[in-house]
Parts: structure tokens; sequence; C-alpha cells
């Protein structure tokens, strides 16, 4: 599926000549590039696809479409924990090498609620 997410931009940082960002889509961190972009600021909302920011998006409106995404599902089909999910619905442990980074653990949802 080809879905554009929306973001808030935490941080900026150019990279080989490249605008990158570090991007919150609802408790899960990424790298996206602001080439598109160019005017984006730490604090800004951007629809992102594909790891490019596409466009900036008002504050209320990306909230509203992350809740969404949020209880449709979207969030954890986008950005979960495929691996895990595949080992646990097989009843089987997680492969090796295939630990997901601390700052790309997903963070939404009850995982969110338990950590805070």
């Amino acid at each position: 599926m080809c879905l554009a997410v929306p973001g808030r931009v935490l941080e900026i940082e150019e990279r080989d000549a490249t605008r990158m960002a570090k991007v919150d889509f609802g408790g899960v961190v990424k790298d996206v590039c602001l080439e598109y972009v160019p005017d984006m600021r730490v604090g800004d909302y951007a629809i992102v696809h594909v790891g490019f920011a596409l466009q900036r998006l008002d504050e209320e409106s990306a909230r509203q479409t992350l809740e969404l995404f949020e209880n449709l599902g979207v969030l954890e089909e986008e950005f979960g924990d495929h691996w895990g999910k595949a080992a646990k619905d097989a009843g089987a442990e997680r492969p090796a090498g295939t630990e997901l980074p601390a700052d790309e653990l997903p963070t939404h949802g009850s995982e969110k609620e338990a950590r805070s």
C-alpha cells in the first residue's frame, strides 16, 4: 500500500549536502529527506511518503490524521515490527539479527501508554 503519513519534524541537519530531518510519526521516529520542502523547520508537520517530505501540514490536521491511522491500524501496518509479528504469529522466536534499533521501536497505542 502506498501511504503518505503526517509527521512532526524533531531536528534538521545537512547530510551529504542533503537536508534531512528526524520526524516523529505518532511515536515512531524516522529519517526523512526535506529537499522537496526546503522551508520546513523544527516543530512543523509534513506529509511524508517513502522517506520524502512532500508538503507542510497544519498541526490539527496532522494529529487528526495520525489518530485516524492509529485507530485503523495503519500505523502498525506501516511502521510496526514485521519480523516480531511474523515470529509471534508463527509461535516462534524472533530470528537472530532482526532486532529493531531503540530509536525505531514503535511507541504508539498501548506500548506508548506503558512507557509513559
